[in-house]
Order: C-alpha cells, then structure tokens, then sequence
C-alpha cells in the first residue's frame, strides 16, 4: 500500500481525493493547506486526522511515495520545487502545468534535474471510453488518420490542455511540428488561469496527421449543458471511418461493425478516471520502464504548442515546434487584446 499525501485542499483537490474510493494501491495518509478551515473541512470529509500548514514539515516527516499537488498555477515552480528539494519518488501536479514561457522552461529544468518524477492531472486520457477508442485508432479499425478534431468551450489553458492531450494522445505521442491560430477575448487575462478568452489553432504534426482546436464560446456545442466546462469533445477521421467522445457521448463507424453510439456518465467516469491515473502513478513506481503517459515531458510538449498558437496570433505566421518561447508572452497578448 503506498503512502499517499495532498499539498492544497481546495475544490479541485476533491476529485483526486474521491478517486481513492476506486484506488487499490494506495491510501491518503496526510494533507497540507494554509488555510486551516480549508484543512480541516477536507480533513473531515474525507476522514483524514493527519494535517499540516507547512509542506515541508508535512513532507519531512510523512515521506509520502505519491503528493498530489493541487495548488494554483502560478504556484506550480515552487511546490514542484518542494518536492523535489524532499526527494518526493512521484507526484501528481494539477493541470495547467504553465502559465507562460518563463514557468515552462523553470519545469522543464526541474523535471530534467530529478529525482521526482511528475504526471499532470489530464484525467480525460484515462476515461475507460477513450482508453479504449485509442486502441481502436491504434489498432487501425477506422484506417489511417487523416484529421483530427478538438474543442472545449472554456479557455486554451483552462480546458484546451485537455483535448490538446486527447488530441496528442489519439495521434500516438506524435511530435508537433508547427501551429498557425488566432486567439480572442481579453477578459480571462486577468483571471488566475490568465490565458485568451478563445482560440482557434491548425496543428501539423510530424506523422504528418492535421489537427483543428476551437477553445472558448466559439467553440461548437457538445451537449444540452450550459456550462462552458461541459463541452470538451474529440473527434478523429480515418480513411475508413471515425471516432467521437464527448463528456456525455460517443460515437464510433468502422468497416467491420458500422455505426456505433452510446452515452455515458461523466462523473462517474471521471472519479475512475482519476483513480487509474493514479494507479498509472503506482505502476511508475513499481517499475521505472513503465512511464506515465501523462508525465511531465509530454505536458510540457503540448503546452509548447499552445505557447506557440499564443506566438502565432501575435506575429500572423506559424510557429514551428518545438520552439524557445519569449518571455512576456501573457503581457504581450493582453496589450494586444486590450479593449
């Protein structure tokens, strides 16, 4: 059984919390929060007695295999750093992983420095549906890829990290070779996930396969929800057929079985989600050779990318990947949305 400890308490850290009712290799044995209401209202909810305000001390002396930091994103270099500093084996880092190109090459540096090895928290990846609509593009029974397309009706950062992993996942970890887009709305700049209000971003990756993401309202509907954070969606076309998952749906045509459709339960599945991303964490453990999917090296690819869709917009070209982003990235995009 590994031992398991949380830095941050807040609304998000609920869902990797709830995970562990699925988990089956690992227990919650300490968090950590500033806020001490915070603390101690997830302490009682998820009936944990072990709490700390002080991440070093929680993690001198818990020595936890897996830490879930669950954190707000301008914090992601110095809580990574902590755990790197107490030699944490592996922790789980809420998603986004960066804000601009300064943090980006900060982790980058980091994740190269060890000895904790990081996974970010896109759970979308392990949804049992797209788990296994993955092996069906992989296996080849929609034919050779030819397009691939993603939205999400929040923002780049907030949402579009997510199908942009879906997007590279589907692909089979294909390197991005360049991106050419457009981004929009001011308003989510000054928001903590600062990032464009929307975007639309062509990617060309290096397996020569084309990807389409629409991130913001103008992203198209993918459900009779109203909220934005309900719409994220992946479809991807074969010489032979296609895939579609939604929060709430799929869809499948291949030669050999034909059309094929279903919903299902995006809570539900999300709460399993996270726990097999979280076991995906106890495999690493157990085995250096079995890498997470979702590790810290290819989230930072794709969030070069969306740096690189945010480089495009200002300069009117394409951007080729990977690339050395600029620092001022965030400032430069809000003197050019400015009302």
């Amino acid at each position: 059984m590994f031992k398991c400890a949380f830095l941050g308490c807040g609304p998000r850290a609920r869902g990797h919390a709830r995970a562990y009712k699925a988990v089956q290799r690992g227990k919650i044995a300490a968090i950590c929060d500033l806020d001490e209401k915070r603390l101690n209202d997830f302490g009682a909810e998820f009936g944990i007695a072990t709490r700390y305000r002080d991440a070093h001390e929680m993690l001198e002396r818990e020595k936890p295999d897996l830490l879930h930091i669950v954190t707000l994103p301008g914090l992601r270099v110095p809580t990574m750093t902590i755990a790197v500093e107490h030699r944490v084996p592996v922790a789980i880092v809420e998603k986004p992983i960066a804000l601009q190109g300064e943090d980006w090459r900060a982790l980058k540096a980091l994740g190269e420095r060890g000895p904790t090895r990081f996974a970010v928290n896109t759970q979308l990846h392990f949804h049992a549906r797209n788990l296994e609509l993955k092996r069906d593009v992989a296996q080849g029974r929609i034919g050779e890829v030819r397009f691939i397309d993603v939205s999400a009706r929040s923002t780049p950062l907030d949402q579009g990290v997510h199908v942009l992993e879906l997007a590279h996942s589907y692909n089979g970890f294909a390197p991005f070779a360049s991106v050419f887009g457009q981004v929009g709305g001011p308003e989510d700049l000054a928001s903590r996930q600062p990032a464009p209000g929307m975007a639309a971003a062509a990617f060309r990756f290096a397996n020569k396969v084309s990807a389409m993401m629409v991130c913001g309202l103008c992203a198209p509907l993918a459900t009779t929800q109203e909220s934005r954070y309900h719409h994220k969606r992946i479809s991807v076309y074969g010489t032979k057929g296609f895939i579609q998952w939604t929060m709430w749906s799929w869809e499948r045509q291949t030669q050999d079985a034909g059309y094929e459709s279903g919903t299902h339960n995006y809570g539900v599945e999300d709460d399993l989600a996270q726990a097999r991303l979280t076991e995906a964490c106890f495999d690493w453990l157990e085995d250096p050779a079995r890498p997470h999917p979702c590790r810290l090296g290819r989230s930072l690819e794709q969030f070069n990318a969306i740096l690189g869709l945010y480089a495009s917009a200002l300069a009117c070209k394409p951007t080729a990947l990977p690339f050395d982003p600029p620092d001022g990235l965030l400032d430069a995009l809000k003197a050019r949305l400015a009302p």
